[in-house]
Order: structure tokens, then C-alpha cells, then sequence
């Protein structure tokens, strides 16, 4: 028997609004997610050119060994803290790296100043910033960007997803199925029609006892899609599931600074974003994707 569908993540609450209400919104959303873009894009800046400069001198453990924070993630909140210090005085702020500040604007902040710790101090070129903003009734405005490709993801809560990089503005939408056809695309995986190709992006908890329960969860789903990826961002992940890169992602053990921004971006293109309830020894998750791949793929990694 398969594992019970989870509920839906209310990225927002769609209850209806006045249209004066909704323009007002609006207002608010694209101002707000202006400043989502100043604050990634800085920070963003600044943490490409200490990567440029060489590895990390200072760097620390958070909740095991491996979960490592270094002098350029508290760098980098400490400039975005600064930054909507000066244009949000009275808005809250909730980041990674232990900021906090209450709110008495209704507006909060939720920041993830250096997604993919472990891959810059590598130096692995897969990390990036997220940025994003919340009010009573979810989150309005968020930001992704990727300084080493120049890739900048947005959303604002009523308007559309979009992607500017090097080659210019892209509005993003779903993919209807999956990116590479051919008979060949899905060759050896079993059955479950456009389950077989899909490319599914997960990531790993930094706890072994977490890793060894999903073990067999990745054993599960591996002869079932085309191929798994794991590269080691999150908010990168969200999206790129959103950019259509990817045809699902889930991931358990995530904060809220890790899926923000990107939950919004891949709601606003029209993915599913999905809870996976704790199991035993699994704690909360998410899963992102198309409708007709959610149910197969929540039977696949929903359970235990």
C-alpha cells in the first residue's frame, strides 16, 4: 500500500481579496521583491569575489561536522541585514545564520545568505542566495541567484515567475512533460509512463542516522526514473525544478531560508509543492512537481 498523500505546502492562502486589496498588494509585492533582488544580487556579488580570492580561512560546524558555516555566509547575511536595515526598518528578518528580528510591520524576511556552504568552500560551483519576504498570508516576493552563472530566479506572489541571465528575460512556465523524447530517454527504468524519464533532484541530511533511513528511499526511486541528481542547493534546486532543469525535486531535514523563495518561484510557474510529513527517522520534506508525477513519485519517497 502506498503512503498516504500528504497535504499541499500553502505557500499562500488563496482566499479572495478586494480588488482594491489586490492592486494594493501588487504594490507592495513588486516593491518588495525589488528589494529581494538588491539584497541576492549584493550579497550574491560579494560572495563571488571571495570565492574568486581562494578558500575560506574561518570556518565552523553548525549541528553535525559536515553541516559547516565559514566567514563568508555571516558576511553576507550581515550585508543583507544591513541592506533592508536601511529600506525595511521595521520588517523581521529570520536567516540561516542566526539572525532574528521581530516584526512590526507585518512584513519578515527569510534569508538564506549562502545556500551550497559546503560546495563554495569546495569550490564547486553550485551554491547561491535566497531571498525572500513573508506576510500574514504567505510569502509575497522571493529571490534566487546564481552569481556563477549570472542567473537571477524571481516570483512575486500574484505575478509570473521569470529567469534573467546572460542571454536576457524569460517568463518561466511548466513543462508539460519531459525535456528529452525518444524511446531511448527512459531505456531500462520500469515502466510508469513519463515517471520513467524523469530527472529528479534530491539532496542529503548532514545526521548519518537521517542518511541511512533514506537510503532506501533513493533505492526505491532509482530504477523507477530516468536519473537522480544531487547537487547540493536547495533554493538552486526549487529552481531549477521551476526553470524545467529538473522534473521534480524533494528533499527532507530543509528550513524554511532553504525553500522561501524557491517554493513561491515553482508555485508561480504552476508545479505542485508538496509536504512529505515526518516518518520515522525521516524528518519533514518537501516535494516539487508536475501534477501527473506527483502521485507516483509521493508513493516513491513519502513513506518511509
Amino acid at each position: 500500500m502506498g503512503a498516504a498523500a500528504p497535504a499541499r505546502i500553502l505557500v499562500n492562502d488563496a482566499a479572495v481579496q478586494p480588488a482594491a486589496s489586490r492592486d494594493d498588494d501588487r504594490r507592495d509585492a513588486d516593491a518588495l521583491l525589488e528589494i529581494a533582488i538588491e539584497a541576492a544580487t549584493m550579497a550574491g556579488a560579494l560572495l563571488l569575489e571571495r570565492a574568486q580570492r581562494g578558500a575560506e580561512r574561518e570556518v565552523s560546524s553548525k549541528s553535525t561536522p559536515t553541516d559547516l558555516v565559514s566567514e563568508a555566509d555571516l558576511a553576507a547575511e550581515r550585508a543583507i541585514r544591513e541592506l533592508l536595515a536601511t529600506h525595511r526598518p521595521h520588517d523581521g528578518f529570520l536567516g540561516e545564520e542566526g539572525g532574528h528580528e521581530d516584526s512590526s510591520s507585518g512584513f519578515n524576511w527569510v534569508v538564506d545568505p549562502l545556500d551550497g556552504t559546503v560546495n563554495f568552500l569546495f569550490g564547486i560551483p553550485q551554491w547561491c542566495v535566497s531571498v525572500a519576504v513573508r506576510d500574514s498570508r504567505g510569502t509575497v516576493a522571493g529571490a534566487v541567484y546564481d552569481p556563477n552563472r549570472d542567473e537571477l530566479f524571481t516570483a512575486s506572489r500574484d505575478g509570473s515567475a521569470t529567469l534573467v541571465g546572460p542571454a536576457g528575460e524569460t517568463e518561466l512556465v511548466a513543462r508539460g512533460s519531459s525535456g528529452v523524447a525518444g524511446a531511448q530517454a527512459g531505456e531500462g527504468a520500469v515502466g510508469d509512463g513519463e515517471l520513467a524519464t524523469a530527472m529528479v533532484a534530491t539532496g542529503f541530511a548532514y545526521d548519518a542516522r537521517v542518511r541511512a533511513a533514506q537510503a532506501p528511499v533513493l533505492a526505491r526511486l532509482l530504477p523507477r526514473v530516468r536519473d537522480v541528481r544531487r547537487l547540493g542547493s536547495a533554493a538552486l534546486d526549487l529552481a531549477w525544478t521551476a526553470a524545467g532543469r529538473y522534473d521534480a525535486y524533494f528533499e527532507r531535514t530543509v528550513k524554511p531560508w532553504d525553500i522561501a523563495a524557491g517554493a513561491l518561484i515553482c508555485e508561480r510557474v504552476g508545479l505542485h509543492v508538496l509536504e512529505l510529513p515526518e516518518r520515522e527517522q525521516l524528518p519533514w520534506g518537501i516535494l516539487v512537481t508536475r501534477a501527473e508525477l506527483a502521485e507516483p513519485l509521493l508513493e516513491l519517497v513519502g513513506g518511509g
